[in-house]
């Protein structure tokens, strides 16, 4: 498919790169190497597009609790917005990161919370855009004006109180995101203690995608999630609330709506401990 609710293909991102109603966005960003994703941006990017850091724009400043990467504030998140000339409902804004989703995903959820539903993210990413021979360019995207209206919708969202309270309920589904290992408590090599929130499962983020970032087809995003489909409501988390929103993108292309993300994740879990 090259033009989804929820992902675009290169060959369709190619066709609008000069629509003047496409806002596109990289995405792309190393937990090892905060610096890289905008010095990538910078050495070459999608035509037209603007960067947005993990840190700097798309999460808040770190405090005791909230995670590696809290939310960020939803006033400035919106003006950042605005600078790039994304308007409120209109433009279709499009992702791309090159590490399968993780932080396309990220934005993807973000606008979706600030009630902006016109946001897809570009099916295997970076690279895919690359191996199909498209040209990049270090020209800087200049600002421009847009007029970004936040309209949070909270029912998306789940702090910790929500986790404890409901994690444990027959019509709860509480899933962790990241690595099985990682899920299993055998390796932790970000936060300071290992294991997982009791009674979660283990949906590792990098199975909506194959090994190229190209996502499987809704039917397999469906047959994934058949356990939980049910389900009145599907808690997910991460280490710190980005990459669970990547198997949040899964649910809503397998037609599944009833996920909600606990941003704090993993790292907020554990600052209680």
């Amino acid at each position: 498919m090259a033009y989804t609710q929820f992902f675009v293909s290169p060959a369709w991102l190619f066709e609008h790169l000069h629509d003047q109603h496409i806002v596109i966005v990289d995405c792309r960003f190393s937990l090892a190497n905060p610096q890289l994703g905008k010095q990538q941006y910078l050495a070459g990017h999608i035509e037209n597009s603007y960067y947005l850091d993990l840190n700097q724009d798309l999460s808040n400043s770190i405090g005791k609790h909230g995670g590696r990467h809290p939310l960020p504030n939803v006033n400035d998140l919106a003006h950042k917005l605005s600078a790039i000339g994304i308007n409120s409902p209109k433009t279709l804004v499009v992702a791309y990161d090159d590490s399968r989703l993780a932080f396309a995903s990220r934005l993807w959820w973000l606008l979706r919370y600030l009630g902006h539903e016109q946001v897809v993210v570009l099916n295997g990413g970076f690279t895919a855009w690359q191996t199909a021979g498209y040209a990049v360019t270090d020209v800087i995207s200049l600002p421009k004006k847009g007029h970004f209206i936040p309209k949070v919708i909270p029912e998306m969202l789940v702090d910790i109180e929500a986790v404890k309270g409901r994690k444990d309920l027959p019509e709860v589904a509480l899933v962790d995101s990241r690595e099985s290992d990682r899920y299993r408590g055998e390796r932790e090599p970000i936060d300071k203690i290992a294991g997982h929130i009791p009674g979660a499962v283990n949906y590792p983020w990098q199975e909506i995608t194959d090994s190229s970032g190209y996502l499987l087809s809704p039917l397999e995003q469906g047959q994934r999630w058949e356990k939980l489909a049910k389900t009145e409501e599907i808690i997910v988390y991460c280490g710190s609330g980005v990459t669970a929103c990547v198997n949040l993108l899964s649910l809503e292309i397998a037609n599944i709506h009833t996920g909600k993300l606990y941003a704090g994740s993993w790292s907020d879990w554990i600052s209680y401990e």
